[in-house]
């Protein structure tokens, strides 16, 4: 377990739903394609894909707090890298012109994104405490004591 500062976590959902429904509201693939490649460059560097807006505005102008929690940082990481990649095949199936396919696609992201900041529920972070669960190699890190797998911890 390490501290993980679940405010920049939230604010790279709420920048993914507002970049993604912006996508859609002005059918423009490129947008869900941009937030695909940043959230796949987040996961490669291991922050959130929107670490910077959070660092080098949010938090720096006190409109956002840090909210720092004793977690693991890598089902986080699962989670972005595989909503990114769930966003890329958006993308990629909109720029094909498979629009149904695409927005579908561009829509689970914005949906398990809103869940996990409205709820505090992270699908993605269960997969992979699942997959920890059946000894999947590469998924060591077992749910924090006290929660419930992909359920935020407590302060």
């Amino acid at each position: 377990m390490r501290k993980v500062d679940h405010s920049a976590l939230r604010v790279n959902q709420a920048i993914i739903i507002l970049a993604m429904l912006v996508g859609f509201i002005v059918n423009e693939p490129w947008v869900v394609a941009g937030v695909a490649l940043v959230m796949i460059l987040g996961t490669a560097i291991g922050r959130p894909g929107f670490f910077f807006v959070y660092t080098g505005f949010l938090k720096p102008t006190r409109l956002v707090k840090p909210h720092v929690l004793q977690d693991n940082p890598e089902p986080h990481r699962f989670a972005q890298g595989f909503g990114g990649i769930v966003a890329a095949g958006g993308a990629a199936s909109l720029l094909l012109g498979a629009t149904v396919a695409g927005w579908a696609l561009a829509w689970l992201v914005i949906v398990l994104a809103a869940l996990n900041l409205f709820v505090g529920f992270c699908a993605g972070c269960a997969v992979y405490y699942w997959l920890n669960r059946v000894r999947v190699p590469g998924f060591s890190k077992a749910p924090p004591v006290g929660t419930f797998p992909g359920m935020r911890p407590r302060a």
